[in-house]
């Protein structure tokens, strides 16, 4: 992309879009090039203005949100990044506009004012990734989730952890792999970037896709095969030993690569509690968080995997890990869940020859 970003904020509040342009237009890399009341007015400004990047709020008059957005990504895919309430329906309607194509989500703080300028950065830093992302038709080979595989007893009996770091597009590519699953799976931890509070309803959406049990982590938990555990939005998920068992560590404190809750700090926990018995595997993600982690797994003998750049959104972080000697194989996401479930197997297999 040549020259600034060109972004149109739509939002039904007009205190609203004049702090979003201000926040936006502060970068020199963006230029907001308009604004729009209601998805019925951002319709013609798209068609005139062309930006390259949309902020859209969720509940709007005329038409809400989510509407739009599937309108919007059936005829002319763009880059959405979606802005929320901090509300228990505010994040339902969030996630579920990610899973329609929304490249990421940022919360409305309460404290309008005050809030934007305290976040801002945050902001800018979506819309940035929302500008390089890769977007996808809706109704394509990314719409739906992936067909769940064959249950098998091969996994039962083995004690590899799986541990699974993403951020941009990270919704949707952790809902195609965690609802392949069998019941049986191996144990996942995951660190996704995820806004504080949506992470229990994204754990809650995966667990009625999932046959595996999905939850967010609370510190303290016995990590047991056909359970996936997500780490809080505003906490850090890290893996420790307690006797022969491994149990979620679920704790607050500074940001680590730049993020809390960060994939190094999962990625470095999971090689120091188990070693070779682990898979660590990194999506598709603005930046490079988790490079550091995933590179510490290989040296300590576990089997590495990163999503390749085709099938991500932002090949940041695979990227990174993969220059960084991290990745021992790069794979497209529609293979990703067999080929953890291969590694566990073999890991397994080794283990009882």
């Amino acid at each position: 992309m040549s020259g600034r970003i060109r972004v149109l904020v739509v939002d039904d509040s007009a205190l609203m879009r004049q702090m979003l342009s201000s926040v936006l237009g502060a970068d020199p890399a963006i230029e907001v090039v308009g604004t729009a009341p209601d998805p019925l007015v951002a319709r013609e400004k798209i068609k005139a203005l062309n930006p390259d990047v949309l902020t859209l709020d969720v509940e709007m008059p005329r038409m809400d949100g989510l509407a739009f957005l599937e309108k919007l990504m059936t005829l002319r895919p763009m880059p959405v990044v979606m802005v929320s309430s901090l509300t228990e329906h505010g994040t339902e309607v969030a996630l579920r506009a990610m899973e329609l194509g929304a490249v990421d989500v940022f919360c409305k703080p309460g404290d309008a004012q005050g809030g934007l300028l305290a976040h801002g950065g945050e902001l800018i830093e979506k819309v940035k990734a929302a500008a390089v992302a890769r977007i996808r038709p809706l109704g394509g080979a990314q719409a739906a989730p992936r067909p769940r595989l064959a249950v098998t007893t091969v996994y039962r009996s083995t004690e590899t952890l799986v541990a699974i770091g993403s951020s941009t597009g990270g919704v949707e590519a952790l809902r195609d792999i965690i609802a392949a699953l069998p019941p049986d799976a191996p144990p996942i931890v995951v660190t996704q970037h995820i806004p504080p509070r949506f992470s229990t309803s994204f754990a809650n959406r995966l667990d009625s896709l999932a046959a595996v049990r999905v939850v967010e982590a609370v510190d303290g938990e016995r990590i047991v095969s056909g359970h996936v555990f997500i780490a809080p939005g505003d906490r850090h998920l890290a893996v420790r030993r307690s006797g022969a068992s491994l149990v979620t560590h679920v704790y607050d404190g500074p940001t680590v690569s730049g993020h809390k809750p960060s994939v190094d700090v999962l990625f470095h926990s999971v090689a120091e509690s188990c070693g070779a018995k682990a898979v660590g595997v990194i999506l598709t993600g603005m930046g490079r968080d988790g490079a550091d982690g995933l590179l510490a797994m290989r040296q300590a003998g576990a089997a590495t995997l990163g999503q390749d750049e085709a099938s991500c959104v932002v090949y940041g972080m695979p990227k990174a890990a993969h220059e960084y000697g991290a990745v021992e194989r790069e794979l497209p996401l529609s293979r990703m869940a067999e080929e953890i479930l291969k590694v566990c197997a073999a890991d397994g297999q080794r283990t009882r020859s």
